[in-house]
């Protein structure tokens, strides 16, 4: 079986053409790795996104209290794309829990192939978009667990205001400035400019709460926005603070699952777009007109939030002596309803 055919059985890229299939097999490489090999090393450079077929892998960071793992990989799963995306070092090793099949994509003939043809960019940075939206909603939810395991003294959280009171506008021009800063087109300007609808939050209004379902995607204007969970027994843990042009909320959208964290105005307040679902959905549907740009954005906005979470868990194991280890990091596989 080539691997043309190899991918045609993945779920992930379900929704690619068999002449993308094609294409990206032409980027690629088969490997098989033994159990304990180590596939990627924590700081290196290097781009190169890795298939699962089989076998089983971890994520792991290497700690004063030993390695810490951060997930654990099954076939099916993509890893390695995050460094693709953003070209910052490896976050973490990936091991090899037992003997692996893997299907490594060159990052130079996959740059070089989606340069070439947009569609198969869009159906690629679709994909990492899903995949690491996929990654962060479970590492949120281990950054739950830990609390639960560690004796981190719990910190109050104040009462927050649900929603913001008074008329307001922002001026047209306004809105059209912050997407062209983000240079995307001009048919993408005027649409999400016209369809955006514009919200000013105080100083610790919240934005949305977790486990809500999400209706709409949001990027900030102006001001500062704070995404945290709330940890019984341990209280508001801060996961990311965004600032202008920093999109937010685009999970529950892409994933159909309730919001993941809450969202609310930090410091001196925020004035944030949102973005209704269908008009997201539209920009974004890999079967239509879909904007790459803006793709790239936001597969850019959740590495960096990946990276910022796998970092604050790591943290607390330190700072808890090596508490938390017994925590089951958040498993992957392949499912057939992603």
């Amino acid at each position: 079986m080539d691997i043309a055919e190899r991918l045609r059985h993945l779920v992930q890229l379900a929704h690619l053409s068999p002449e993308q299939r094609e294409l990206l097999a032409s980027c690629a490489t088969r490997r098989r790795f033994p159990a304990g090999a180590r596939l990627l090393v924590e700081g290196e450079a290097g781009a190169d996104t890795y298939l699962l077929e089989s076998g089983r892998v971890r994520i792991q960071r290497e700690t004063p209290y030993g390695s810490f793992t951060l997930a654990t990989l099954g076939p099916g799963e993509i890893f390695g794309e995050a460094s693709f995306i953003d070209q910052n070092a490896r976050s973490g090793d990936a091991v090899a829990d037992s003997e692996c099949e893997l299907i490594v994509i060159d990052p130079a003939a996959l740059q070089t192939a989606m340069e070439r043809d947009s569609s198969f960019a869009i159906a690629l940075y679709w994909t990492f978009w899903k995949t690491l939206s996929k990654k962060l909603r479970k590492t949120n939810d281990t950054l739950t667990a830990f609390f639960t395991h560690t004796t981190r003294p719990p910190t109050p959280v104040p009462a927050a205001p649900r929603h913001p009171t008074g008329e307001f506008r922002v001026d047209m021009a306004a809105k059209r400035t912050l997407f062209q800063e983000q240079r995307l087109s001009s048919m993408e300007i005027n649409f999400l400019s016209s369809l955006s609808q514009e919200r000013k939050f105080q100083p610790g209004q919240l934005i949305f709460r977790e486990g809500e379902p999400g209706d709409a995607m949001w990027v900030v204007l102006e001001g500062r926005v704070m995404i945290s969970k709330y940890i019984p027994g341990a209280g508001e843990e801060a996961l990311a603070f965004l600032e202008r042009g920093d999109y937010f909320g685009e999970m529950a959208l892409i994933d159909h699952q309730p919001r993941s964290a809450d969202a609310k105005a930090h410091e001196v307040g925020a004035v944030c777009l949102a973005i209704p679902r269908d008009v997201v959905e539209g920009l974004l549907d890999i079967h239509r007109i879909t904007s790459l740009r803006l793709l790239r954005i936001l597969c850019s906005l959740v590495a960096k939030r990946l990276r910022e979470v796998d970092d604050k868990i790591v943290g607390w194991h330190i700072l808890a002596a090596g508490g938390g280890a017994d925590v089951t990091p958040p498993h992957f596989e392949d499912d057939p309803s992603v």
